[in-house]
């Protein structure tokens, strides 16, 4: 006999599922059970159809699939009695949702139990509908919810009302119809009915502009004196919770009310006396009293202008924060937040309560409240509370240093009075939790101990005494071991002393084992190792009796696993024994960094590349800021249309940039100081001609219309800026028709044209091995073509044999190559390739940009053929 027929009773079902141990054997019931359910459905079994579905409610709570009993809700909802549409309605809610396509066959069933003279079957119907309404069902049932609502049965009102909620939501175009209604409920004096057209009122407001204003001018002194009189209530044994008569219905009328009074003066003043009532009258040590004060303090800061009543909200925020309950005391945190924006004054009072939220047990109290706590900074408070915050992260959790340490360091940038608390401050962060700093704060540290020349002296001092004791913090290990490199001197000698100072006795030996000791870390990673090691290097000249021991350090990471160190150590024991006489030149202290641009650069406005500046480039004594030039950005035609400064050099960008002295040595005349040449570096080594030297009196050669036109390539001018007299008839010879070459710089005087005139060949390339060497020349009447033609030499005695040349341009020029003489180079000059080239300018007459391409891309081919000669041609 099986067990699980259709005539098993639900109980009986629950009982044998329990008793199952393992999840098979519960499969294997349900698995049965379904079947056996299966059947009577086929066998379309009438008298056990709602125990069938009971029992596939219960499966289906379980988790497992029940779609083939959908339709038994349906026929039971059909069913003209009580109890089996009760079934029915139970398992329409629960086995579908609004998504099901099945959903649209119950949508009479619906409609005719909605006008059904049963008021239990009236309700069954609201519920489903309230439930699982469609934006369909709702716009074909609008009409009944609608009618319901003033249905003589209160329970009946309510759930009409629940159900109006659901179909204005999923339907906002029906919220006019159900404005009167709703209004309506509004006069109640049912609580149920009551809560529910508050609610219906609420959502109202929400989706229909209309609605709110109807609301706003008609009800907002009937709702006021409805909050009065729940307020002034006395005892109702039904209502009553913990004391407090329906807080369900305060915390509606005030959600309702805040809805009213927002943006609104009028109803703000209509309600300010009864929300003081509440706030003042509601007991705070119950949740329900706290839940109607909560609500009361979101009313008051989201209507108009009240100041006294904002101070009593925040002060009973304050009281929460005090509150043994997490929730409670969360919760106030949350809208201290929002009250600060409105009145950071009366925030500013409870101080001291949100900074012991900072030092909570609760993770998130502890988050939110230093969230607060940022928010609560300002120029007058920043040093209290950085020394209560620092003093906080001794005894802190590790798990909180990471938000603690940022929040800290985000506060002393911003809010810094003066450079020597900044640099103070800073240091205690890093000697209590330097590794949870990230890389831009030590970074901006740097950047601002560079700026503090006065401060120099007290900063490697207090950087010395904290290494000795927190040399495990990495970010002040790399602080401390560059401003050492930088100032170490000033550590032994005791310079810039400060009066709050005490006098500390260092000696080069001393300031040798601190470096040694941060090279020598095992914990400390690669970045903090390499700037030990640049370290070492700068104090083998500032401390020569120490030289050799700097050395030995030095020499032994020699053998070093690590790539980078052993490069380092190298090139670092190369200059200490063969380049003394270089030395102390490479090792001289850093310029001062530009704070404005490294602020800037870290927000995001510029990108990480050498900073721009104007004006002359003089040769500055180390230590001092140069004046910012931008001669690399008007190289690139990067910059606007404002034509550089006439003495504008960019022999500074490239030092930097190459890492080399372009500049010669300086001289003075007066008060001028002759520029650097480092760009005529650049000019020679792209051949196009070592710039004429400057004269007081204008120029007058093929730049001089330029500088009449506010264009990026007027810079080109201050580029010829200085270059030996010898030099001059070269340039001439050689510029000039480079320069016309491409296409003229601008609308300068006309020139008679000769476009098929051939011009002086150019060598673009020549080594050891091979020379390149370019002959140009225009056709008549097409200037946007020019012509190249390619001879390549060879100057080995060793024959090239496969040889292919290959060349790129830019996207606005056309490059066709024609085939090369032959692949074969002959030995010691005895004879030569060509290849013909014609190049095609579409954006002729543009020629700065074709000049600055020119420029970039003459680079690029000097790499490629050098990489060219050693692996591309077999010998």
């Amino acid at each position: 006999m099986n067990t699980f027929f259709s005539g098993t009773r639900l109980r009986d079902m629950i009982r044998a599922i329990r008793a199952c141990k393992t999840a098979a054997e519960e499969r294997a019931v349900v698995r049965k059970e379904c079947a056996a359910i299966r059947t009577s459905i086929n066998e379309n079994d009438q008298d056990y159809r709602h125990r069938n579905l009971a029992k596939l409610m219960f499966i289906h709570m379980l988790g497992y699939p029940t779609h083939f009993g959908q339709m038994e809700c349906l026929k039971l909802i059909a069913s003209a009695g009580f109890p089996e549409k009760r079934i029915g309605y139970l398992g329409l809610m629960l086995l579908l949702d609004e998504r099901q396509e099945v959903l649209m066959l119950v949508t009479n069933s619906l409609k005719q139990d909605l006008n059904h003279s049963n008021q239990y079957i009236v309700g069954l119907a609201l519920c489903a509908l309230g439930n699982i309404c469609s934006a369909e069902m709702a716009r074909d049932l609008a009409p009944e919810v609608e009618r319901l609502l003033q249905f003589r049965d209160p329970n009946i009102r309510k759930k009409a009302a629940l159900c109006s909620i659901r179909i204005i939501r999923k339907v906002p175009d029906l919220a006019e119809n159900f404005i009167n209604p709703a209004a309506a409920l509004l006069k109640e004096k049912h609580h149920g009915v009551l809560i529910t057209g508050i609610q219906l009122c609420t959502d109202l407001c929400k989706v229909s502009p209309e609605a709110l204003e109807f609301l706003r001018k008609k009800h907002t002194e009937g709702l006021v004196r409805t909050l009065k009189d729940v307020v002034n209530s006395p005892y109702a044994p039904e209502y009553d919770i913990a004391g407090i008569a329906d807080p369900f219905l305060h915390v509606r009328l005030l959600k309702l009310l805040r809805a009213l009074g927002q943006g609104d003066a009028d109803a703000s003043d209509a309600m300010n006396d009864i929300l003081a009532q509440v706030a003042t009258k509601t007991e705070s040590n119950k949740n329900a009293g706290n839940a109607i004060l909560y609500e009361c303090v979101e009313t008051i800061m989201s209507i108009e202008d009240n100041g006294g009543l904002r101070v009593l909200a925040i002060n009973i925020l304050g009281r929460f924060l005090s509150n043994r309950d997490n929730n409670i005391r969360y919760v106030a945190l949350n809208m201290l937040m929002k009250a600060i924006t409105v009145d950071a004054q009366a925030v500013q009072r409870h101080r001291a309560t949100i900074l012991e939220c900072v030092k909570d047990s609760d993770a998130s109290i502890r988050k939110r409240a230093l969230e607060l706590v940022y928010l609560l900074v300002n120029e007058t408070n920043v040093k209290p509370l950085t020394k209560e915050l620092i003093d906080y992260l001794e005894v802190s959790d590790e798990e909180f240093k990471g938000d603690l340490t940022a929040k800290i360091c985000s506060i002393v940038e911003k809010f810094s009075p003066e450079k020597i608390w900044y640099i103070d401050q800073m240091l205690k962060v890093l000697a209590e939790a330097g590794n949870f700093v990230k890389d831009e704060v030590w970074h901006a540290l740097i950047v601002v101990i560079s700026n503090a020349s006065d401060l120099h002296g007290y900063t490697v001092r207090a950087l010395y005494k904290a290494f000795q004791t927190s040399s495990e913090q990495e970010s002040l290990v790399r602080v401390a071991v560059w401003c050492i490199g930088e100032y170490g001197d000033m550590l032994m000698n005791n310079v810039g002393m400060l009066a709050i100072e005490d006098p500390v006795t260092v000696t080069e030996s001393d300031i040798v084992d601190v470096v040694e000791i941060a090279l020598k870390h095992h914990a400390l990673d690669l970045t903090t190792k390499a700037m030990a090691l640049i370290a070492l290097l700068k104090l083998s000249s500032r401390f020569p009796s120490c030289s050799e021991r700097i050395k030995d350090i030095i020499v032994h990471h020699k053998g070093s696993l690590v790539l980078e160190l052993q490069q380092r150590s190298l090139e670092f024991n190369s200059i200490i024994e063969k380049h003394q006489n270089i030395r102390s030149t490479l090792v001289e202290r850093m310029p001062i960094l530009d704070e404005a641009t490294f602020t800037t650069r870290r927000a995001g406005s510029l990108p990480a590349a050498v900073s721009t500046s104007g004006g002359a480039s003089l040769n500055l004594p180390n230590g001092v800021v140069k004046p910012s030039t931008a001669p690399l950005v008007d190289l690139l035609d990067l910059s606007d249309d404002v034509p550089a400064a006439p003495g504008s050099s960019g022999g500074d960008f490239l030092q930097d940039l190459l890492g080399v002295d372009l500049s010669p040595a300086p001289t003075q005349s007066g008060t001028n100081q002759v520029q650097k040449a480092g760009t005529d570096v650049l000019l020679d080594l792209l051949s196009i001609g070592v710039p004429p030297v400057q004269s007081s009196s204008s120029t007058t050669d093929i730049l001089s219309p330029i500088q009449n036109e506010k264009s990026p390539i007027a810079t080109l001018d201050a580029l010829s800026s200085s270059s030996p007299p010898s030099a001059q008839a070269t340039s001439s010879a050689r510029a000039a028709p480079m320069m016309d070459l491409l296409d003229g710089f601008g609308p300068g005087p006309s020139k008679p044209e000769n476009n098929g005139s051939v011009y002086p060949p150019f060598v673009a390339f020549e080594s050891s091995s091979l020379r390149i060497t370019f002959n140009f020349s225009k056709q008549p009447g097409n200037p946007q073509t020019t012509l190249v033609q390619a001879t390549f030499t060879n100057l080995t005695p060793n024959v090239f044999t496969d040889f292919i040349f290959q060349a790129a341009v830019p996207k606005f020029l056309q490059l066709h190559l024609d085939p090369a003489s032959s692949n074969i180079l002959p030995a010691s000059g005895n004879g030569s390739l060509t290849q013909n080239m014609r190049v095609t300018n579409n954006q002729h007459g543009k020629v700065y940009l074709l000049y600055s391409h020119l420029k970039l891309h003459s680079l690029q081919f000097l790499d490629f053929m050098a990489s060219y000669e050693h692996s591309s041609i077999t010998m």
